[in-house]
C-alpha cells in the first residue's frame, strides 16, 4: 500500500489545486434532525429519500461476510465499483468463487475497479471473471495509452459502492482487499506492519429507496468512462419503505463546480448544537474545515476527532498531527486510536446526522477523487454511530495539549516538512 501511495504522490505533481471555499448559513430550528434536513435541502446535487433501513458495520471482519450473504442471495445482478479490487476471502470461499457462481446461474456481474488502487489484483482473478461473463471495467489504468489521451493520474476513483438486485447496497470505507481479512493483532499494529494489523473500518448496508441513488451512481460512472455494454436487468425495482431513516446518497466527483459531501458536512458542523463526532484514517484538514471545527467547540459545542495512531501513510500522518495544536487550543479533543489501523470515515452530529461513506477528511477527497458517502437522517443510526465511536474512545489514547507541547523535535520536524505537501494529500 505504501508505494502506491508514494508512486501518487509523485504522479500528483502533474495536478495540483486548492480547497474551495464553501459559503454557509444554518438554521435554527428548535429539533436538531428538523433542522438538519432543512440545512441539507439548500444544497446541491441529490435529495435525502425516507423510509429506509441502515446497518452499520465495525470492520472487515463483519462487512466481508455481510457481502458474500447478499451476492450469495442475488436474482439479477450484482454491481461493484471499488478503489480496490482483490478475490478477497470469507471461510472457505473466495470473492471469484462466489462471483462465477453466480454468472453460472445467470446473475449478471459488473465490476468497475480502480486503476491505481486495485494495482495488485490478481490477473488470474480478473482473467477469471472475465472468462465467466463478468463485464470489466479498469478506471483510468496507469499506462502510456491513459498518458496520451491527457487523463490526470489524481483522478481517481475511490467509491466503494455495491448494489444486489437494486435491492440492497453497501457503502463506506470498507475495500475488496485482503487486509480487512486480518484478525486483531496489536502487535502487527505497534511494529507499523499495515499488511497484516487488522484494519477499523465502517460500512453501512442499506435496504429501500436509497439504493436507487447508489444504482444510479454506478450506471452513471459506467456509461461516461465507456464500460461495455450490459446485459438488460431489473436495475430499478419497486422499492418500498423498510425503515425510519431518510438517507441521502452524495456522489462527488472532480469536474462538480462545488464538492457536495464537503459542503454537506461543512453545513452539517455548521449547524451542530450539541456534539460532533469524527473519526477518519486520513486526515489532513483544510482551512475552512479545521475553522469550522474550532468555532464549534468555542460556541460550546462538544468536538471529538477519533484519529490514527499507526498508518500505511506516514506523511498524512505526520501532516495530520501538525494541525493537532490549533485544534486543542481551541478545546477540540483528539483521541488516536492503537493497535489497529484506522480507515474508517464517519461522523456524527447531534444524534440525528450520520456520514458514513469513503470521503476522507483530507484535500484529495474534495479536489481529487470520485467519492460517494451516505449521509443519514435519524436517531437510530445516530446512536450506533454513537456506539462505534465510544468503542473506538475507549481503544485510543487521548491527547493532552501540555505533553503535545513538549513532543520530540524529530517528531515536530517531520510534522513541519508534511505539511508542505498537504494539498496533495
Amino acid at each position: 500500500m505504501r508505494s502506491r501511495l508514494a508512486l501518487l504522490l509523485l504522479l500528483s505533481l502533474f495536478g495540483c489545486t486548492t480547497a474551495p471555499i464553501i459559503a454557509l448559513g444554518p438554521d435554527a430550528d428548535a429539533d436538531p434532525l428538523v433542522q438538519q434536513l432543512a440545512l441539507d435541502a439548500r444544497l446541491q446535487g441529490s435529495h435525502a429519500v425516507p423510509g429506509n433501513q441502515v446497518r452499520l458495520l465495525r470492520d472487515g471482519v463483519e462487512t466481508l461476510p455481510a457481502m458474500f450473504k447478499a451476492m450469495a442471495a442475488a436474482k439479477d445482478h450484482i454491481h461493484l465499483e471499488y478503489f480496490t479490487f482483490e478475490n478477497v476471502r470469507v471461510g472457505d470461499t473466495t470473492l471469484g468463487d462466489l462471483l462465477v457462481a453466480k454468472l453460472h446461474q445467470g446473475v449478471a456481474v459488473a465490476v468497475s475497479y480502480d486503476g491505481f488502487g486495485s494495482l495488485k489484483a490478481e490477473p488470474e482473478f480478473l482473467e477469471r471473471l472475465r472468462q465467466s461473463g463478468a463485464k470489466l471495467l479498469e478506471f483510468h489504468p496507469l499506462d502510456p495509452q491513459s498518458a496520451l489521451k491527457l487523463q490526470n493520474p489524481n483522478d481517481r476513483d475511490h467509491r466503494k459502492i455495491m448494489v444486489i438486485d437494486g435491492r440492497v447496497a453497501f457503502v463506506g470505507g470498507v475495500n475488496l482487499d485482503h487486509v480487512y481479512e486480518n484478525q486483531r493483532d496489536p502487535a502487527a499494529a505497534a511494529e507499523d506492519d499495515t499488511a497484516h494489523a487488522y484494519w477499523r473500518d465502517t460500512d453501512a448496508r442499506i435496504e429501500g429507496p436509497a439504493v436507487a441513488e447508489l444504482q444510479k451512481l454506478f450506471l452513471a460512472n459506467w456509461a461516461h468512462e465507456k464500460g461495455p455494454a450490459l446485459p438488460p436487468g431489473d436495475f430499478f425495482p419497486t422499492l418500498p419503505p423498510m425503515g425510519a431513516e431518510t438517507v441521502r446518497i452524495v456522489g462527488s466527483t472532480p469536474n462538480q463546480d462545488q464538492p457536495l459531501f464537503y459542503a454537506a458536512l461543512l453545513n452539517a458542523v455548521r449547524g451542530a448544537r450539541d456534539s460532533v463526532s469524527l473519526g477518519t484514517g486520513y486526515f489532513v484538514p483544510t482551512r475552512q474545515e479545521r475553522e469550522e471545527m474550532e468555532d464549534a467547540s468555542k460556541r460550546g459545542v462538544s468536538v471529538r476527532l477519533v484519529l490514527p495512531s499507526v498508518s500505511d501513510s506516514d506523511g498524512a500522518l505526520a501532516a495530520g498531527r501538525g494541525f493537532y495544536t490549533d485544534l486543542l487550543e481551541a478545546g477540540i479533543r483528539i483521541f488516536e486510536l492503537h493497535g489497529m489501523v484506522l480507515h474508517s470515515k464517519f461522523a456524527t452530529i447531534d444524534g440525528v446526522w450520520t456520514a458514513v461513506g469513503s470521503s476522507n477528511f483530507d484535500r484529495r477527497s474534495v479536489n481529487f477523487n470520485n467519492e460517494v458517502d451516505a449521509i443519514v437522517f435519524g436517531r437510530e443510526t445516530a446512536h450506533a454511530a454513537g456506539a462505534l465511536f465510544d468503542r473506538d474512545i475507549s481503544r485510543s489514547e487521548p491527547i493532552d495539549l501540555a505533553h503535545w507541547h513538549n513532543r520530540p523535535f524529530n517528531e515536530r520536524s517531520h510534522e513541519f516538512f508534511s505539511r508542505l505537501w498537504e494539498f496533495l494529500m
